[in-house]
């Protein structure tokens, strides 16, 4: 087999299996969770993440979409005092949503993948990091871990992503 013949099945294999509305699903997940806020952007990004980094926690902006409160308080993100005070009652949350009619109840057949940012988010943040699970399609919504999602992996593949 040539090696541009691999190449053009696995592009076709990908087609078949990819999920091209990821972003769609987190919004629509968000909508839907009334304690959820959607990641804080510039400079609101930045002081969070300083708020957390002065508590010992460093991890990257990229590794959740939505912020979970333990209350309906409202948190000004511009306000360094204010996200320290809001920060032990915060969750993290990273959404991966499906649309594919394969995917069953439970989330059989979901297959996506974790970058190592939200891996490293998982760790260091422990129970305050979660995972939404969201099927678009049903409707479905399940929050689980890392740690959780690993146990129950049927398969994984672990990969390298470059960008030159």
């Amino acid at each position: 087999m040539k090696l541009i013949d691999i190449v053009l099945a696995k592009r076709a294999h990908v087609e078949r299996f990819a999920n091209r509305s990821g972003a769609a699903g987190e919004v629509v997940a968000l909508a839907e969770m009334a304690h959820w806020i959607a990641r804080p952007k510039g400079n609101d990004l930045k002081v969070r993440l300083a708020a957390l980094r002065d508590t010992g926690v460093n991890i990257e902006g990229s590794s959740f979409e939505a912020i979970s409160l333990s209350s309906a308080s409202v948190v000004d993100f511009s306000n360094a005092a204010d996200v320290a005070a809001a920060l032990p009652g915060m969750s993290f949350v990273e959404i991966k949503s499906a649309n594919q009619i394969r995917v069953k109840p439970g989330f059989t057949g979901f297959f996506f993948a974790l970058t190592e940012s939200e891996i490293v988010a998982a760790e260091t943040l422990g129970p305050r990091h979660r995972v939404a699970l969201y099927n678009t399609l049903s409707g479905e919504l399940q929050l689980t871990s890392v740690a959780e999602i690993l146990a129950r992996a049927k398969s994984s593949t672990w990969q390298l992503s470059v960008q030159l």
